[in-house]
């Protein structure tokens, strides 16, 4: 008898949603199934739509219309643009990739001290690990927080423009963490303008005036 493998299933889906900043549209009837093990990857320019999709999401956004669908103890880990985190958190790169590890609802344990050396180690950061997260530089301290969404390994990671703004060395770690965590079997969506980013797990949708145009 054929064994028959069931699809994996699919952490979130959008379907005909819309969204508003201040009453302002933001999103317009988009709709999105990201697949489990692959990269989706949303284009578009400045004020497209792409971080107001990764809030919604994420759950972190209220939606006007449609609705989001989202399996039940889905995991999500989000990577924020580094201009958006505060230049003055109290933090050290090893707290800062800890915080990863904070929505297990437990205790840290032996273990979750495995998986945040392990994120400092694949994004070359191990080094810096006791140095205020204030006192890096822009490359270092993206790469201090895509460790931190890395080290939250969840079934959903959400990155916006992780890899803008480094230099070749940092774009090279941060896609090859990227394309680890789509090894894994995450689903990965990330919002970006490099239209370069492409490859065999890759989808790519591309977002104008917070419409989904491809």
């Amino acid at each position: 008898m054929t064994t028959v493998t069931p699809p994996p299933l699919r952490h979130v889906g959008v379907h005909g949603v819309s969204a508003a900043h201040a009453g302002i549209p933001a999103l317009t009837g988009v709709d999105l199934d990201p697949s489990p093990g692959r990269l989706t990857l949303l284009i578009g320019a400045n004020g497209s739509g792409k971080s107001t999709l990764l809030s919604v999401l994420a759950g972190a956004h209220p939606v006007t219309a449609g609705r989001v669908e989202r399996a039940p103890g889905t995991t999500i880990g989000f990577v924020a643009q580094s201009s958006t985190v505060p230049d003055r958190l109290p933090l050290n790169v090893r707290e800062t990739v800890t915080m990863g590890r904070w929505g297990t609802g437990r205790l840290l344990r032996a273990s979750d001290r495995a998986i945040v050396d392990e994120c400092l180690e694949s994004l070359a950061i191990a080094d810096l690990a006791r140095r205020p997260l204030a006192g890096l530089s822009g490359g270092q301290r993206q790469r201090a927080l895509v460790a931190q969404g890395l080290a939250r390994r969840a079934d959903l990671l959400l990155l916006d423009e992780p890899s803008a703004g480094v230099d070749s060395a940092a774009h090279a770690l941060i896609r090859a963490a990227v394309a680890a965590e789509v090894a894994r079997g995450a689903t990965v969506v990330e919002a970006t303008h490099d239209p370069t980013l492409r490859g065999p797990a890759v989808d790519v949708v591309h977002l104008a005036d917070g419409r989904r145009v491809l």
